[in-house]
């Protein structure tokens, strides 16, 4: 059984014939998804896919059928005919833009007039098997698809009824689903933000069902999943910045290096040869340095300004003195021994330095 539907656009210009008649030419359907209101008041998502909108049988469809003032209680047939039709659509139905497009002509002086007053959406009655087939075009989800679709009239409704900002439309060509199913709807109506407007019952429950999803338990769910995401997003920030601090430009890397190396170079003629670098850290180093002129020290509790101002003064005092790390010249005793030891050990240390 093929049920009745209708897809509304609206006329955008239009050209007057010497004897009086409009021309228009109009997109009347394309791909998409769209919702259909049931007889019960629910809405259900009908598919109509390119394969069967632009086949030839619907295309073929479009042509030479009555324009009708509103949508008639029933099809137009032959035996009716005089009754609504009120202009003729032409034989020039083709597909452009991904629409399907056809010219008509509006030859009822009552109707002219009221295009002319701004009564001037187009919508097409159409016949067409409703399969129940679920999938998805165009990333929008789907329950029924509408197949062998024919059309039947091309009417001209009232422009907009509550506007386009509450329409369910589509696209630049503002396509309006008019859902109802046989003839006219029965006007329902809602307020908008203080204002009363009159919509089609499938408008309404499209709207309300918006609005049931973003109120409730559904409101506090997006809003929490929007508070976890912004805790994420902030310890992520805070995991770049210290990665950010840990990671050296060449610059600073290369500083560090000729740290590094000068605080060997100055320790080792301390130390001794023998003293393993490997693996320690710049106060463990200097720690080490202080233990030769300080036996018992421990280093367990003070600062790093503490180690790093004993490291500078006992290497100020082995450099003044001439210690090294053997010999009757060593930190551990401080004995200088005679002046000439004393001399030798400080040119050795130099040497050991340069």
């Amino acid at each position: 059984m093929k049920l009745q539907r209708y897809d509304t656009s609206y006329i955008k210009d239009y050209m007057e014939t010497p004897e009086g008649y409009l021309t228009v030419n109009v997109p009347i359907t394309r791909p998409g998804v769209f919702p259909y209101q049931r007889q019960d008041g629910t809405v259900q998502m009908e598919a109509k896919l390119p394969e069967d909108i632009f086949s030839d049988r619907t295309i073929y469809s479009a042509r030479s059928k009555p324009v009708t003032d509103g949508h008639p209680n029933e099809p137009v047939t032959i035996d009716n005919y005089q009754a609504y039709a009120k202009g003729m659509s032409h034989t020039d139905s083709r597909v452009e833009d991904f629409k399907l497009y056809i010219s008509l002509t509006v030859t009822d002086k009552a109707l002219i007039e009221k295009i002319h007053e701004g009564y001037n959406e187009i919508s097409i009655g159409f016949l067409s098997d409703v399969v129940a087939e679920s999938g998805t075009y165009n990333g929008d989800q789907y329950e029924f698809v509408q197949r062998n679709v024919e059309i039947n009239h091309i009417a001209i409704v009232e422009k907009g009824r509550a506007g386009p900002e509450v329409a369910i439309r589509s696209d630049s060509d503002a396509w309006q689903i008019d859902e109802k199913e046989g003839g006219n709807t029965e006007m329902v109506k809602i307020k908008i933000e203080g204002t009363e407007y009159e919509v089609d019952p499938a408008v309404k429950a499209y709207i309300d069902e918006f609005t049931k999803n973003m109120k409730g338990d559904s409101a506090d769910t997006f809003q929490g999943r929007l508070d976890a995401l912004d805790l994420t997003l902030k310890a992520k920030d805070r995991e770049i910045a210290t990665l950010k601090e840990q990671v050296l430009s060449a610059d600073e890397l290369d500083k560090q290096v000729e740290k590094r190396v000068a605080l060997i170079n100055t320790s080792q003629a301390i130390l001794g040869d023998s003293f393993d670098f490997t693996g320690k850290s710049e106060r463990e180093i200097k720690e080490a340095v202080i233990s030769t002129t300080k036996q018992d020290f421990k280093g367990d509790g003070k600062s790093d300004d503490y180690i790093n101002a004993f490291f500078d003064a006992t290497v100020e005092q082995v450099q003044s003195n001439g210690f090294s790390s053997v010999g009757a010249n060593s930190a551990y005793t401080g004995d200088a021994g005679t002046n000439k030891d004393l001399e030798a050990m400080k040119n050795q240390r130099l040497n050991m330095r340069s």
